[in-house]
């Protein structure tokens, strides 16, 4: 029987946190998703692995032992699959660094280049992600580090280090009533259907719909997007509208759209991540420093 991994790092959560809410916030999922989740666990072994009432998640007998062997086990695949390809890439002299969609706007070439001066006869091997995926695959080990927006799921198992901070504006229809304004309100814009990452992103999709500067009101979602083009798309065609880095004015300008200055929620965060395996690993050390020293000017002051 094969089960995938990330669904027993869901299994692992809910027990112990002893509840789907808490666990859920925990790994950046809704609570749903999480749910789901271990449905389909249960459903794969075949057993019950919790109880469910209103005070929390109980684990059953099958559930403690799972329990008590599932960390281990993962912590074992981990290191084995860091193990494995850290040889391969150690032997291609390759640093493959995942990110989301500008990364680190215009300091990102600059600390490639310093990066390649530094170490000789090593390639950076970029690899950008959907935004289903925030971590940029450094969650699963796909990456060796990762320049990200924060929040993203399980930050708090990485380490991590700010490089700069930014604005977020809004991008709008260039036919939008809101569209000519300098300086949007973003209370004036609670009602309007937005352009949301899907719902697997949890708390990062969260973020970037601005729930905790709504006072309670509900977002809505006027279309789902896992990609930039899809999400420029349904901007442009009227599906909705969406926050955005104030950078995103020169990496995404397109016909069609515009981007404004928002009042009323905070600045976006770019930082550069990886494990707390790789502290030792001078190569992922070198790119980070070369990500502190040329990355904090490129989008503004530091955080």
């Amino acid at each position: 029987m094969d089960v995938d991994t990330r669904l027993l790092r869901s299994f692992v959560a809910v027990a112990e946190e002893g509840s789907l809410t808490r666990a859920a916030e925990r790994l950046y999922v809704s609570q749903p998703a999480l749910t789901k989740q271990i449905r389909q666990l249960e459903g794969r072994l075949g057993v019950p692995l919790f109880t469910r009432s209103r005070a929390g998640m109980a684990l059953t007998e099958p559930g403690r032992t799972l329990a008590q062997r599932a960390p281990a086990l993962l912590a074992e695949w981990d290191r084995t699959l860091r193990e494995t390809r850290g040889a391969a890439d150690r032997a291609a002299r390759v640093l493959r660094v995942g990110f989301l969609a500008s990364a680190a706007n215009e300091a990102t070439s600059r600390i490639v280049a310093e990066f390649g001066r530094r170490r000789p006869g090593w390639r950076v091997e970029m690899r950008q992600a959907a935004w289903s995926d925030p971590s940029a695959g450094l969650a699963e080990g796909d990456v060796d580090v990762a320049l990200l927006r924060l929040p993203f799921p399980g930050q708090q198992a990485l380490r991590v280090e700010v490089l700069f901070s930014e604005d977020r504006w809004i991008a709008l229809p260039a036919g939008h009533p809101l569209a000519g304004r300098e300086l949007i309100a973003f209370r004036e814009l609670w009602d309007e259907p937005f352009v949301a990452a899907p719902a697997e992103s949890g708390r990062w999709r969260e973020y970037w719909l601005a729930t905790e500067e709504r006072q309670g009101r509900p977002a809505r979602i006027g279309a789902v997007t896992d990609q930039p083009d899809d999400w420029l798309s349904a901007i442009a065609n009227g599906y909705g509208i969406a926050l955005a880095p104030a950078s995103a004015a020169r990496f995404y300008a397109r016909p069609g759209i515009v981007y404004r200055p928002v009042s009323g929620v905070g600045p976006s965060r770019v930082g550069v991540a990886w494990s707390p395996a790789d502290d030792g690993d001078p190569v992922v050390r070198e790119f980070v420093r070369c990500c502190l020293e040329l990355g904090s000017a490129s989008g503004g002051p530091t955080a």
